[in-house]
């Protein structure tokens, strides 16, 4: 029996104050298809038949691809000394530091986290921090919202569509409206986003709170962040820049395109591929907006000896001290993922993080022109940093045949943007620091091979 401090008259007093008669009644409105329905398990193993069991359910991850998939998530080399770090106990174990005499040292971790992030964004204030990238873009949208009174967005097909169902879903439940900037379906800056249409969805309708694009967007193409930026400001929104904190090393960062908010997902920064989380939401934003950002803010300060001392300075999310004008509900502080961050660019330092992602714009340089020569073109002739879709014939089926030949060839970009008519037969790949030529070498001799194999198939049922 589950533990409850409430006996049985005290839940009928409850009950009667609320005028119902027994706690299912509670649940009258969740459709019975989704409540939950008794955990059956199977009956016990001996220990030795169970750890057999699972080795067998184990061994059927594939650990043997050569990988080449990104699309929001990305492989990188992580110093040895993150992961050390994070196994110590008091990392584990830590709390909410709402008591700064017992928690300095979560409360300077936060604080590192947060000043490496401003120095990278280029933005004066960071916040710690949020579930991953999807809620941090959905947290800095509303921050426009409320910063503006405003009741409506805009936002790039550019942006990641996993973070734009997560928008839409946030905007639905505050009464928000969102619209979505299409991409150039052709042409030289074909799959950036159309700066024509942008220009006309702000200029009609109801007026706009805040702009989200990407840079690199989706499709790993470089977009003109500063006219977006210029467009948002033309129309008094907001401009929030979803970025890929890596290619901040090479890249113009947020503070430098004229963001007002930055966003996105702090994976890259020492926290390794792991089933989709847990990772990291990075928000930040200028100055003027720091009443808005929903977060917690720790700052530097003396105690009364003059020594340094950390302290929480806001945290003006909290629904518990705030209520109904909490910034947000989402009460998390993914403080070991902040850390892991913060742990990965002091160890690797500015110069280092520059290395990573010119490293991983070299070898995708490298894959384009092995990709073309075994018969798959980009299909984009912009700019791109180290993610490109290429036109592969029958997508689907490549993809899965590739699987079987040890080559995980990114993803059909069919699957990812399947509104995208423009980009439906292609495969959307990326290399990072940790592509070898040898891998691009075994990558482009598998998806020749399977071209060819496709062609005479073809050919013989012609």
């Amino acid at each position: 029996m589950p533990y409850g401090p409430h006996a049985a008259d005290d839940r009928a007093r409850m009950l009667d104050a609320i005028g119902v008669d027994s706690v299912d009644r509670l649940f009258d409105d969740i459709p019975e298809a989704l409540r939950s329905t008794p955990l059956r398990l199977d009956p016990p193993e001996p220990e030795l038949e169970l750890t057999a069991r699972l080795e067998r359910l184990a061994a059927r991850n594939r650990t043997d691809l050569v990988g080449f998939l990104g699309a929001g998530a990305y492989r990188h080399w992580t110093p040895a000394a993150v992961d050390q770090m994070l196994l110590r106990g008091e990392w584990y174990t830590a709390y909410t530091p709402y008591q700064p005499e017992v928690s300095q040292g979560t409360l300077q971790s936060i604080y590192e986290y947060q000043s490496l992030l401003g120095e990278l964004t280029g933005m004066d204030v960071v916040s710690a921090s949020h579930y991953d990238g999807g809620a941090a873009t959905a947290e800095a949208a509303l921050m426009t919202c409320r910063a503006t009174g405003r009741g409506r967005l805009l936002v790039s097909r550019g942006v990641h569509p996993h973070y734009r169902r997560v928008l839409q879903t946030y905007a639905e439940g505050a009464g928000l409206a969102v619209d979505e900037v299409p991409l150039i379906p052709d042409g030289p800056a074909a799959g950036t986003t159309d700066l024509a249409a942008l220009e006309r969805l702000l200029g009609s309708g109801d007026r706009v709170a805040g702009v989200a694009a990407a840079n690199p967007n989706v499709l790993g193409l470089l977009e003109d962040m500063p006219r977006i930026g210029e467009l948002a400001h033309g129309a008094g929104a907001l401009f929030v820049h979803v970025v890929e904190p890596v290619s901040l090393a090479v890249l113009a960062t947020p503070g430098e395109t004229g963001a007002d908010i930055a966003c996105g997902e702090g994976q890259p920064l020492g926290i390794p591929l792991q089933y989709g989380g847990p990772y990291l939401g990075i928000v930040a934003c200028r100055e003027p907006l720091v009443r808005q950002i929903p977060g917690r803010l720790v700052g530097l300060t003396r105690d009364l000896e003059g020594r340094r001392a950390f302290v929480m300075t806001m945290r003006a999310r909290e629904q518990d001290i705030r209520r109904e004008r909490a910034a947000s509900n989402i009460c998390t502080n993914q403080a070991l993922l902040a850390l892991a961050a913060a742990i990965y660019l002091a160890a690797i330092g500015p110069h280092g993080l520059r290395d990573v992602a010119a490293l991983g714009a070299a070898r995708a340089s490298e894959l384009e022109a092995a990709l073309a020569a075994a018969g798959a073109p980009r299909v984009h002739s912009g700019p791109y940093l180290n993610e490109f879709a290429v036109r592969v014939p029958d997508a689907r089926r490549v993809h899965a045949a590739l699987l079987e030949r040890g080559v995980l060839a990114g993803i059909p970009t069919a699957d990812l943007l399947p509104d995208e008519p423009a980009v439906a037969d292609s495969l959307l790949v990326c290399a990072t620091e940790v592509t070898t030529p040898a891998d691009i070498s075994r990558f482009a001799a598998a998806l020749a091979a399977e071209l060819g194999a496709g062609a005479e198939l073809a050919g013989g049922v012609a």
